[in-house]
């Protein structure tokens, strides 16, 4: 006996068919345009569906990229990546005429000139250079960042609706930019920090991280919490980590986060916390300095996130983590109801703790040491003492505004 979903609304009146590309014969979801003869066909049973629909597209045919761009008489669609939309006229680089034939000196010199003129003329007020100027600044960053063109349509609207609602006045053009092309980053899922689109801009983390907390309260952009568990891929390519990896980390951060160890930390320094640790647990380990890099964060960071972690999970560490660990992760029912488990490895014979090069004593999870592998007090990117106490206000910008 065939199961009917109950959830979906039956398509009853053939308009409805046709528009959902359902066959109102056989009811085969199978109904397909044809190109050359304006008309929807079903592939099952041949219906013609509907006939004499307007086509959209150009009189013309072209076989080849270059005969396309040789009849095509429009140009590129309109953008707001532009300040004016793409819909003027450009004048061609290349100094020929129609026909292809090249100019002589004195009409590349005029025609010079009028490139000199028509790009004056195109932003001849305040306003426009300025916009110009800005919607340049976030396709700057965009490259430097590698984000998809959505990003900067979306950054580039949030700059024109500052712009339109004069929330850019007293605050410098760069902060602005730099605050909407993250904000866009939220927008459309793509993971990318707020340290990390600060090093591609042209002014310091502190001022971007208010800007945007104003611009996402004053344009009401509703943003739900990063997901530390978005970074895990990237963290674990950029370390050659193993797909398994990625499997123990996100578990790592889907109970940790349950737990509530989340609660006023950065994403990135989370999710690198939980890379650490799923290394160790499926015995793939990378050090803490490698780790950070990966991530951006510090070492201390990368630490202190660790110690909580496995805390949440219910896991004692000694010197190290061993397989064994694995137990805690399989085990049923909360983090906190798991049965320690507690690492096997043989301690080190000599009484005397081990000097400060040594990888093992660093990794090894403990918070005895505030101090990076320089030597140098552990501090994150914004300058701030980065514990579970000071580091609580400004390195959480990315997960605790969901909301204005």
């Amino acid at each position: 006996m065939l199961a009917v979903d109950q959830g979906a609304a039956p398509v009853s009146s053939p308009i409805e068919r046709r528009r959902s590309g359902v066959c109102p014969d056989c009811d085969a979801p199978a109904v397909v345009p044809t190109a050359d003869r304006g008309e929807r066909v079903c592939e099952e049973c041949g219906l013609v569906v509907a006939d004499d629909e307007i086509d959209r597209g150009p009189e013309w045919r072209a076989y080849s990229h270059r005969e396309s761009q040789a009849k095509s008489r429009v140009g590129a669609p309109a953008t707001r990546t532009l300040h004016d939309k793409g819909l003027t006229t450009d004048i061609d680089w290349r100094d020929e005429d129609a026909a292809g034939t090249p100019l002589s000196d004195r009409q590349r010199e005029r025609v010079s000139r009028l490139r000199q003129w028509h790009e004056r003329v195109r932003t001849n007020e305040a306003g426009e250079r300025s916009l110009r100027y800005a919607l340049g600044e976030i396709d700057r960053m965009a490259a430097a960042l590698g984000v998809p063109r959505p990003v900067r349509e979306v950054a580039s609207t949030l700059y024109r609706r500052a712009l339109a609602e004069d929330l850019v006045r007293g605050r410098s053009i760069e902060a602005v930019t730099t605050a909407v092309l993250y904000a866009a980053c939220r927008v459309e899922g793509v993971t990318r920090s707020l340290d990390e689109v600060a090093a591609v801009a042209r002014v310091e983390r502190t001022p971007v991280g208010r800007t945007y907390r104003y611009l996402a309260g004053e344009l009401a952009l509703e943003l739900e919490p990063v997901d530390p568990a978005e970074y895990i891929p990237r963290f674990r390519s950029e370390l050659g980590l193993s797909e398994r990896v990625g499997r123990t980390a996100s578990e790592v951060v889907g109970r940790t986060v349950a737990a509530g160890v989340l609660s006023g930390k950065s994403p990135t320094g989370f999710a690198a916390g939980a890379i650490y640790v799923a290394a160790l647990l499926c015995d793939e380990k990378r050090t803490q300095a490698a780790v950070a890099d990966a991530a951006g964060v510090t070492t201390v960071t990368v630490r202190n996130r660790y110690q909580a972690q496995i805390d949440a999970l219910g896991i004692s560490a000694g010197d190290g983590l061993s397989e064994g660990s694995r137990a805690s992760l399989d085990a049923e029912g909360s983090p906190a109801s798991s049965t320690p488990v507690v690492a096997t490895e043989t301690p080190p014979s000599s009484p005397s703790p081990p000097s400060p090069s040594s990888n093992d004593w660093r990794d090894s999870g403990g918070d005895s040491d505030d101090r990076d592998d320089d030597g140098s007090s552990g501090r994150d990117s914004d300058g701030s003492e980065d514990n579970d106490e000071s580091n609580e206000s400004d390195d959480s910008d990315e997960h605790r505004l969901s909301k204005p």
